[in-house]
């Protein structure tokens, strides 16, 4: 009933052009276990307002069946500030629709009246005990895009089985209820609740149990710069300094407002380099700012730089960030539990395709740590669980520039990392380290972790499958490579098969999905590389990382090993000119 998307089609109709309508009609949107992630516009393979009718009755149907106290309890709606204009889509729009299904089944459900970070609606079903909660948006993705991201009563992104259950509910439920488009009618009723207020009170209560350094938060001279990408998170990293006694964050002026066209920056990532930068740079001169703090739009993640004595701008990857914060993270810890006992039942989390840094730490310092799938999902429903043994999971990342520091949150927040990140770097400034100095003696002292990731593009599945059957029969058939180049292969992991050759009966450990291609192999010389596909982009990635003991210092030479096994991955494993794959552009 949208009039913006029902012209659309009419117009195509029309014109009689199939293959617009094929593209729009061919295929339903994939209901995984990220929830939806694709284009606003017409017909079910697009976000609109149809298919979040749908996407919600079925949800709705799936958690009836799961929680008998689903109608005393409700769920969780939070939006970012997407819109796009052709198509009438709007994540605030999606939010209401899908409040409006939950209101018309007589479930209560708590809307955010305004937009909001991601990590808000993990931490509102947690706080507020709810069956489950959804966030309306694309995080970094491109502005056409949308997404719609689903929690449950544990906090943590769903995994498997739910994302079928939900997608069979969804085929099930794809009728609208009778008042399904009518989202007016949520506003007098008794069952709708917003949470903004008394979220945005006990969030940042919360997060100052992570706050260790007042005294010199308060006094300290470093100046930051922050920037939301025309996201949501300008306000909250505001409070958040605030709850920290920090003085507040210069913001990029022409970044700090919500904007749906992102019109400064080519992609909203941060993730993808200087670029989205540029303005936060030209602050922080004029300013006398020495660190950048950058979150993507959703505030879900944050990339962090910092000047150099030369006056160069260093950007520090996910990797370094994580074994910053790892560092700061238990240093705060230990100096606060002084029983020694206690480090027993500590815990740090990493993704599989993350450096293994915090293991080095782990193993000196005799906590644990342990590695999960690629996502948060994986690390919030392993958080959870070893908290309900009584653990303490202090600190889990993943390279993609996200960090959970606030065990609060069950999901990568990048908020409560942006303060926590100053604190740290306020505290450096007073024993006159910057980071880039501290990242330096923490290598020093568990290991020089050197990483390296990248992608290449590809719009055809046919050939990312073409490509990862290549590697599962490449001298033969069942055979993987023993060699890249002059690298020779000690040991190969496929969660996409389920085959580790480093296990006695040559079975992975890690869940495996087939759905999904990820292939990681171990080299003679210690080097680590991870070859998978994106779950939310048309990319297949790589992760490389090469570990040197404590003590090997000469990190000149360890990057030239890692950059030519790089290009043995590229050249041998990738062969971009005969797959015809486009290299990432800065």
């Amino acid at each position: 009933q949208n009039p913006k998307t029902s012209a659309i089609v009419k117009q195509l109709l029309a014109e009689g052009n199939a293959g617009e309508l094929q593209k729009y009609f061919g295929s339903r949107m994939e209901f995984g276990t990220a929830g939806l992630r694709a284009a606003m516009g017409a017909g079910i393979s697009h976000m609109n307002d149809l298919t979040i009718i749908q996407t919600t009755q079925g949800f709705c149907r799936y958690l009836e069946k799961n929680f008998s106290d689903l109608k005393k309890r409700g769920v969780v709606i939070g939006f970012d500030a997407r819109a796009h204009h052709p198509s009438g889509g709007s994540s605030k729009r999606f939010a209401r629709l899908a409040a409006n299904t939950f209101i018309s089944q007589g479930v209560p459900v708590y809307l955010f009246s305004d937009i909001t970070p991601t990590p808000f609606v993990p931490y509102t079903v947690t706080h507020l005990k709810l069956c489950a909660g959804i966030m309306v948006t694309a995080s970094h993705n491109p502005k056409q895009d949308n997404g719609y991201k689903v929690y449950w009563e544990n906090g943590a992104q769903i995994i498997s089985p739910h994302d079928k259950g939900i997608s069979q509910a969804i085929e099930e439920n794809q009728e609208p209820w009778p008042q399904a488009w009518d989202d007016k009618l949520i506003d007098g009723s008794l069952l709708l609740h917003d949470p903004y207020a008394t979220v945005n009170k006990e969030y940042f209560k919360d997060i100052q149990k992570q706050c260790f350094h007042r005294n010199i938060n308060k006094e300290t001279n470093l100046k930051f710069v922050h920037t939301s990408v025309h996201g949501v998170g300008h306000k909250f990293v505001q409070l958040a300094f605030k709850a920290f006694d920090l003085n507040p964050p210069f913001a990029v002026p022409e970044q700090k407002d919500p904007d749906p066209e992102f019109p400064t920056v080519k992609y909203p990532n941060p993730e993808e380099g200087k670029g989205v930068l540029t303005l936060s740079f030209a602050l922080a001169e004029k300013d006398g700012a020495k660190i950048i703090l950058a979150n993507d739009p959703d505030a879900d993640r944050l990339a962090v730089a910092e000047k150099q004595e030369s006056g160069e701008w260093k950007v520090f990857s996910g990797n370094e960030l994580g074994a910053l914060l790892g560092w700061w993270i238990f240093t705060c810890w230990k100096n606060h539990n002084r029983d020694t006992c206690a480090i027993k039942d500590v815990y740090m989390l990493s993704s599989t395709v993350s450096s293994k840094i915090l293991r080095a730490i782990a193993l000196k310092e005799g906590f644990h740590f342990e590695e999960t799938l690629t996502g948060f999902k994986w690390m919030g429903n392993r958080a959870k669980q070893l908290m309900d043994q009584g653990k303490a999971v202090l600190f889990a990342f993943e390279e993609a520039i996200g960090y959970m520091c606030c065990p609060a949150v069950l999901d990568k927040d990048g908020v409560s990392a942006a303060v926590i990140t100053a604190e740290m770097a306020s505290f450096l400034a007073t024993r006159n380290l910057s980071l880039s100095q501290q990242l330096k003696a923490v290598y020093d002292e568990y290991g020089f972790h050197i990483t390296k990731a990248s992608y290449f593009i590809c719009h055809d599945p046919k050939v990312i499958q073409q490509l990862f059957d290549n590697l599962r029969n490449f001298d033969g058939k069942n055979t993987y490579p023993k060699s890249c180049g002059r690298f020779k292969v000690s040991g190969i992991r496929d969660l996409t098969t389920g085959y580790d050759s480093s296990q006695p009966d040559q079975k992975a450990i890690l869940p495996t999905s087939k759905s999904s291609q990820m292939i990681t192999f171990t080299f003679a010389n210690g080097g680590v590389a991870t070859m998978r596909t994106s779950g939310t982009e048309p990319k297949i990635k790589y992760y490389s990382e090469l570990c040197a003991p404590p003590g090997n210092s000469d990190v000149e030479q360890l990057k030239k090993e890692l950059d030519e096994l790089v290009n043995a991955l590229e050249k041998h494993f990738f062969q971009p000119e005969k797959n015809n794959l486009q290299r990432k552009t800065e």
